[in-house]
């Protein structure tokens, strides 16, 4: 067994304070069968390659549940394995939802997913295959990235999602607060596990680019059935779209590279921490999460 123990039953890592707590939420949200593939109306070509990082959420996510429920039976300190099964928990209910979502898309003529779908399922199966340092170096590096994507999510809320449908928003921001909350677990988990500066650093750029890879098979055979990916406008919006996300996840990832990366040292956005003490408050327990308003000039949190 591995780990660091704390007196009093806390947990540190590296000298820094203690792991976040999280909160696993339940993902209460109804996606209509009429909800437009296309739900934010000023920029479909985006809608649709959000929709594609969606169909990848549930062959990852499973993923890493498995991952990191097979590495917390080797940790001693008890707050991390806490955090582990909080992390798997939370992971669970975010690709059960993605794979609500990703069904009604399905019925509404996109059925060439599918075999993108069966390819996915089989690559991660493969990838489970691989020791578990090597899985566990994979899931950091995809953590840190997201870290990075929701900072520019959260930041630019206004510009990308207005006038969004604002049940398929709220979900998007949920999910990406609940990365920032769990931010640190992955890491963590492999510091604990399997430590070592190299095979981290390769991790960051494999689990990243996997993803980003796979994402853009999805939203390809998306917008194919659209009939956009040959129209030069639409190409062109794509790029630009992948090229600010670029900017916007690029130095999250970057930092992740850097030696003795701690994601602790990265801040968290102010609307996610208003977000997350906004659901504190809320007696929501059983109930639909509340769904920001998209033609808010702010889209203040919903709570």
């Amino acid at each position: 067994m591995v780990g660091i123990e704390s007196e009093g039953g806390g947990s540190e890592r590296h000298g820094a304070g203690p792991i976040t707590p999280i909160t696993v939420r339940q993902g209460g949200f109804a996606f209509a069968e009429d909800t437009p593939a296309h739900w934010i109306p000023h920029a479909p070509e985006f809608a649709q390659m959000v929709n594609g990082a969606s169909f990848v959420m549930p062959h990852l996510e499973p993923f890493l549940v498995a991952t990191l429920g097979e590495a917390a039976k080797l940790i001693a300190d008890p707050a991390v394995r806490r955090e582990a099964r909080d992390f798997c928990m939370q992971e669970t209910q975010h690709y059960r939802t993605h794979r609500r979502f990703n069904d009604v898309l399905l019925g509404q003529g996109y059925e060439s997913l599918a075999a993108v779908e069966a390819e996915m399922a089989a690559a991660y199966a493969r990838l489970l295959e691989r020791p578990l340092a090597v899985r566990l170096a994979y899931a950091a590096g995809f953590e840190a990235m997201t870290l990075g994507l929701t900072d520019w999510l959260v930041g630019n809320r206004v510009e990308l999602f207005r006038d969004a449908d604002p049940r398929v928003t709220s979900f998007i921001l949920w999910h990406m607060v609940e990365e920032t909350e769990h931010k640190l677990v992955a890491h963590d988990v492999y510091e604990a596990v399997s430590p070592g500066y190299w095979r981290r650093a390769v991790g960051v750029l494999h689990g990243s680019l996997d993803v980003i890879r796979w994402s853009r098979r999805c939203y390809r055979a998306l917008l194919l059935a659209d009939g956009r990916w040959r129209r030069p406008v639409s190409r062109l919006k794509v790029w630009w779209w992948a090229a600010r996300f670029l900017l916007g996840a690029g130095p999250a990832v970057l930092r992740a590279l850097v030696p003795g990366h701690d994601p602790r040292d990265m801040k968290d956005h102010p609307w996610v921490r208003e977000w997350i003490a906004g659901h504190a408050r809320q007696e929501t327990r059983g109930a639909p999460m509340p769904l920001i308003d998209t033609q808010s000039a702010a889209m203040p949190v919903p709570f």
